[in-house]
This record gives structure tokens, C-alpha cells and sequence, in this order.
């Protein structure tokens, strides 16, 4: 095996997605990007979130079905500061699983579809 990533497909709404996690994440970074001829939909970008390799597309065909909640995409946060930051921007537009708290297994967490439907989890543990 070479490798295993994280692919997420849109249905046009990659480019829209790849711009407003650049802003949520000041850490994500766009390693490549293409789009498709003569158009503004995502042949296929790399993202990197703190060495999480994402792929990132525009669907071609459309089909029934979309982002579950049943993946999702953990994510560390450094500081209260930063998780409430960050819960506070990608609920805006989306819906919160489980709103941030406290829940015994985490100082705070949040689980929450964003306006994409793309599933986050957010949690903070004091070291």
C-alpha cells in the first residue's frame, strides 16, 4: 500500500469549501489545485490540515448521495480559545451533532456538520 487519504467529494461546491476552510484553519494549506476545463469546479485539490492530507473534488456525475456524519474529521484544538473560535465559525450555516461542551471524555467538545455537509469533531484537553 502507498498510501491512504481522506477524499471528499463535492457537487460543485469545492472551490467554495477549499476558500472557507482556508479561512477557519489558518494552518491548512493548498498543496495543489486544478480545475476542470473551461470551468470553476475542482478537478482535484491536496489539501494539508497539520499533515492530514485531503483530496478534494468536484464531482462530474451527479449522484444521491452526500456527506454522512458517520466520518468525520477530528481535530486537536491547542487552546479554549481555539476550539470556541472554531465551533463558533463552522456551525454558522451548518448543524451542530453535539454542541460544545463538556461531556466527561474531553474538557470541551463539539461535533458539528458544516454548510457543506462535511462532519468536524473539536475537541481540548489541557496537557
Amino acid at each position: 500500500m502507498r498510501s491512504a487519504t481522506t477524499f471528499l467529494m463535492f457537487q460543485g461546491q469545492a472551490n467554495e469549501a477549499i476558500q472557507q476552510y482556508k479561512e477557519w484553519f489558518e494552518d491548512l494549506t493548498v498543496e495543489s489545485l486544478t480545475y476542470m476545463e473551461d470551468s470553476q469546479q475542482v478537478a482535484m485539490a491536496v489539501l494539508n490540515l497539520k499533515g492530514l492530507k485531503i483530496l478534494v473534488n468536484d464531482s462530474v456525475i451527479k449522484h444521491n448521495f452526500t456527506f454522512t456524519p458517520a466520518t468525520s474529521i477530528f481535530v486537536e484544538c491547542e487552546t479554549l480559545e481555539e476550539i470556541n473560535s472554531l465551533a463558533a465559525q463552522v456551525v454558522e450555516g451548518g448543524k451542530s451533532l453535539m454542541p460544545l461542551g463538556h461531556y466527561g471524555f474531553s474538557e470541551q467538545f463539539a461535533w458539528i456538520a458544516d454548510r457543506f455537509g462535511v462532519s468536524w469533531q473539536f475537541t481540548y484537553n489541557p496537557s
